[in-house]
């Protein structure tokens, strides 16, 4: 199944209008530093938290490289769910020189 991708500049844009992130990382990784306002649920937990990334509008899922969150993508678009993988995840939006916050909270 084909799953949408925008790169971090698009990310930006939609987290300013409100847009819904989760980052799919570890407790440890995500502790470290996270996009301002991503939301933690670990991979290993969607399926049981399938829920959380209904809503409505797309939800934006962000990892590390964009490995793992397309692969929680590609799982929640066969179930009918509304989501775009982030390419190249948090070390992009690192990279571009961006903000990142560190701690277990969203912000």
């Amino acid at each position: 199944m084909s799953v949408k991708e925008i790169e971090v500049d698009e990310l930006e844009t939609v987290l300013s209008g409100g847009a819904r992130l989760i980052d799919v990382r570890e407790v440890g990784e995500y502790q470290s530093g996270h996009v301002p306002g991503a939301v933690l649920i670990p991979l290993g937990t969607v399926p049981d938290r399938v829920a959380d990334f209904d809503g409505d509008g797309p939800t934006y899922i962000i990892c590390k490289t964009g490995a793992r969150s397309m692969r929680a993508a590609e799982f929640l678009a066969e179930r009918g769910l509304d989501v775009v993988n982030v390419a190249g995840g948090t070390m992009a939006w690192m990279r571009s020189g961006r903000t990142i916050v560190d701690g277990d909270q969203p912000s």
